[in-house]
């Protein structure tokens, strides 16, 4: 039994590893090979070969329900219904629309849209709004979010921009919402969103401040609802139903027991629902019914059992959790609990119950958290010794129970002041104990490192007296001790990231490392706070050389701040000092200045010039043995015109498109100067400026040269100085990505 449910979860769990998906006519003969392999009494491969049919074939579905391409960057009048619960902010709303309609064809069944500036937006209404559709796309970084696998486990056919828009009707059955409105409109101590959070899961009234608290000191799940909320729920329910039983206060006619177990699953199922059921709520209420099952019947099925029954009862539902960090997170925690507390002779006294899992849980989730390219928490594990007992005994029964009495005068509202209270120094503490250590992510590695220091975490977990236990910790600090891949002499290793509409180019050469540009930041979104500096960390670069910031153009030194507050920059360069923020201290741009780095030349140049911010661009060239690269930033053609005159203006094989391609770059004269072979393109996909001008693209296609573009192949490296092969993110393919 344990095999066969083992590799049904196996195969379920493989769509996450495809880099694509087999047609419907290989489907019906996976199918039918699976029943065939079954017949024989071939159990595990023939599970195996069914969850995978499965899987591909939602998949598919969900691919199937994406925008139509001719929709594509449209804005075209929809009508629908707002599900789930809007997330608002003082600027926007952000929200999911089902069952959109338009005239202009068949929608998919759900999209996400934002509404900046617009009129407040509750679940259950039914708008019209006028929306400008996008298909579902994701900015692709190394170790980064993957937002288009995100929303496809969603199964969100498309996002969108609202216009305007119209009520057409009021909410209808909009419970969750409602109550959500009421508990931030309450008196919780000034935690009232945090409260939300914890009741409902609903945190989007938290702040970016909040999110880096909670994952500075690894203590989101405690705010996220998770299984131990569901459990902990749970366990209060069976608790008051045997304790009025034991004390003869439970009505003899009625078992206690069934009833226990009963009311308790019916609790836990309630909550769930009032938290939106995602995946650890669903793995939690399935998991316990199961052990509910075990109390009253089964008691020799063993630990394992309910595990995997959860594990694929939750695949079986949606196969795409598996694109989800949060279902490994989720499961890998649990499994850690039960491979670390079973199996063990003799029993832990009250101190080790209390500190042992916390300790125990951080060793074994560290290779998820480093695999999936998530931080990890140092303190992690002394925040929630304090943090978990904290939130399980006080404030989540406050929280609750005040929640239910909210039709109480008085009653409801009292209990949820005291338990926004008890969060609130909570919060407080978790503060200080954030600004001791800030969290760690190991650089990316060979797969067959991160597999060893997964196996010595592994036998780490293993009950003391193991004599393979000591040789856990040399395979676990290879995650420390990480051997560097060493850039040789005379060669610099170029990044450039996709950050969307803006522009971030890492040059590492043996023993420096020179960030070009910092990435946008517009409105809440800083991509030099979620993409230039988680990248740079999984590089294991720990400090910046240089920071040059080719002008004071938002798209370019927008994330500038947020990279200066997260490692040490030896020094800032600007090309628009001026209009860079004065935290900064950016030093002007030196004309003619240039020096050397490990055989590598870097040379500056500035138009004396220019008039704008984007004439002033700082160009960077960039030697490295034979070969030259061309930073430009957003010069134009006077600019370009000049730069001719310059000692740069000398063939150039790698070239950084002046000002995302703008039609007022890249003329042809400078193009034939230069001669370069390949260009990269850093822009947003569908941005409405138009990057790059077709007349661009037409001048790069008669010269033929080779166009590698952020928003079609994501990030893309190279080595300069190697003339080695180009590698994207496309290239990495996954079958979310097709179309």
């Amino acid at each position: 039994m344990y095999t066969g449910m083992f590799a049904l979860a196996t195969g379920l769990m493989a769509l996450r590893f495809l880099p694509a998906l087999p047609s419907p006519g290989w489907l019906l003969v996976m199918l039918m090979a699976a029943l065939l392999i079954l017949a024989m009494r071939l159990w595990p491969v023939g599970l195996f070969v069914l969850g995978l049919t499965w899987a591909c074939a939602q998949g598919q579905r969900a691919l199937d329900d994406r925008l139509p391409v001719a929709l594509d960057g449209r804005t075209l009048w929809v009508e629908g219904r707002v599900i789930g619960l809007p997330q608002q902010t003082e600027t926007s709303v952000r929200f999911e629309l089902q069952g959109a309609r338009s005239r202009h064809g068949a929608l998919p069944a759900t999209i996400r849209l934002s509404w900046y500036g617009g009129l407040p937006v509750n679940s259950g209404e039914h708008w019209r709004l006028a929306v400008t559709l996008k298909r579902p796309k994701g900015l692709l970084n190394p170790q980064s979010f993957d937002y288009q696998a995100w929303l496809l486990a969603q199964r969100i056919g498309a996002t969108g921009v609202v216009k305007e828009g119209q009520l057409l009707a009021a909410a209808s059955h909009a419970w969750r919402d409602g109550l959500r409105q009421r508990l931030l409109h309450i008196d919780g101590n000034g935690r009232e969103s945090w409260l939300a959070a914890l009741v409902m899961g609903d945190g989007s009234g938290l702040n970016r401040d909040d999110w880096t608290l909670l994952q500075a000191t690894g203590t989101v799940h405690l705010l996220v609802i998770s299984g131990q909320h569901i459990g902990l729920f749970a366990g209060l329910i069976y608790g008051l139903v045997a304790l009025l039983a034991r004390y003869g206060l439970w009505p003899g006619y009625l078992p206690w027991l069934p009833w226990a177990c009963g009311l308790a699953f019916a609790g836990a199922t309630g909550y769930g629902m009032l938290a939106g059921f995602e995946v650890p709520v669903q793995r939690a209420c399935v998991m316990l019914g199961l052990v509910l099952i075990w109390r009253l019947r089964f008691r020799h099925l063993g630990v394992w059992l309910p595990f995997l029954l959860a594990l694929n009862a939750v695949l079986i539902v949606e196969p795409l959790a598996s694109l989800m960090p949060g279902f490994w997170l989720s499961f890998s925690a649990v499994a850690v609990l039960i491979y670390t507390f079973s199996g063990r002779l003799g029993a832990w006294d009250w101190r080790g119950v209390w500190l042992r899992p916390h300790g125990l849980i951080a060793l074994g989730l560290f290779p998820m958290l480093w695999i999936l390219g998530l931080p990890i928490s140092l303190t992690g594990p002394l925040a929630n010794l304090i943090a978990v007992p904290w939130i399980s005994l006080l404030v989540l029964p406050t929280a609750l129970l005040g929640t239910l009495m909210l039709p109480v005068p008085w009653l409801g509202e009292s209990l949820l002041w005291l338990s926004g209270g008890l969060l609130d120094l909570l919060i407080n503490g978790l503060a200080l104990l954030a600004d001791v250590v800030t969290p760690w992510l190991p650089a990316v590695v060979p797969i067959y490192i991160w597999l060893l220091s997964a196996l010595g975490a592994l036998i780490l977990l293993l009950p003391a007296g193991v004599a393979l236990r000591p040789l856990g910790w040399p395979l676990v600090l290879l995650a420390v001790f990480t051997p560097r891949e060493h850039i040789p002499h005379g060669e610099v290793e170029v990044l450039q990231l996709d950050v969307g509409q803006g522009l971030a180019i890492v040059l590492r050469t043996r023993n420096h490392t020179l960030l070009y540009d910092a990435g946008p930041k517009v409105r809440d979104f800083d991509q030099g706070e979620r993409v230039v500096v988680p990248v740079l960390r999984s590089l294991g670069v720990g400090e910046l050389d240089v920071m040059l910031l080719s002008h004071a153009d938002s798209d370019h030194a927008g994330g500038a701040l947020a990279v200066q507050r997260s490692m040490n920059v030896a020094r800032v360069l600007g090309g628009d000092v001026s209009g860079l923020p004065k935290q900064l201290r950016a030093q002007p741009c030196a004309n003619g200045e240039s020096w050397v780095w490990d055989g590598v030349r870097f040379s500056l140049w500035q138009w004396p010039g220019a008039s704008d911010s984007n004439q002033k661009s700082c160009v960077l060239q960039v030697q490295a043995r034979d070969e030259r690269l061309l930073l430009t930033g957003d010069i134009d053609a006077h600019a370009e015109r000049a730069l001719l005159r310059s000692p740069l203006a000398v063939p150039t094989r790698w070239l950084q498109s002046p000002h995302h391609g703008s039609k007022t770059s890249s003329s042809m004269a400078f193009l034939k100067a230069l001669v370069p072979e390949r260009v990269l393109v850093s822009r947003g996909h569908g941005n409405n400026f138009g990057h790059p001008h077709p007349q661009v693209m037409s001048r790069y296609q008669a010269l033929g040269v080779q166009v590698w573009d952020s928003a079609e192949q994501g990030a893309v490296w190279f080595r300069l100085g190697a003339s080695g092969k180009v590698q994207s993110m496309a290239g990495q393919r996954r079958f979310w990505r097709d179309g």
